[in-house]
């Protein structure tokens, strides 16, 4: 079974930051997540919800997944920790 140390690090983080949150932090976020999901899907095509959302809840993973479980929180992250740190906001 693959090692999801760190994926729980960043659900731990991303749950802290979520909590701390702005609705209007959070609104930012995902618009900057949409944009990323559509720039893919336009470079690469259709993503597969339903495959996404079952490996979310499943405890029996391969490495591969994991690793993308774990890229997908340090995302959230990021770009939320970002969204809540004022990056990203014009100056007027």
């Amino acid at each position: 079974m693959a090692d999801l140390t760190e994926f729980k690090q960043y659900n731990n983080l991303a749950d802290q930051l979520i909590e701390a949150a702005t609705k209007e932090e959070l609104s930012a976020c995902l618009k900057v997540l949409a944009m990323y999901v559509a720039d893919y899907q336009m470079r690469f095509g259709e993503l597969p919800m339903e495959n996404t959302v079952a490996m979310l809840s499943t405890d029996k993973l391969d490495d591969e997944h994991a690793a993308m479980l774990r890229d997908g929180m340090e995302l959230l992250v990021g770009v939320l920790g970002g969204a809540m740190s004022g990056l990203g906001e014009g100056k007027h």
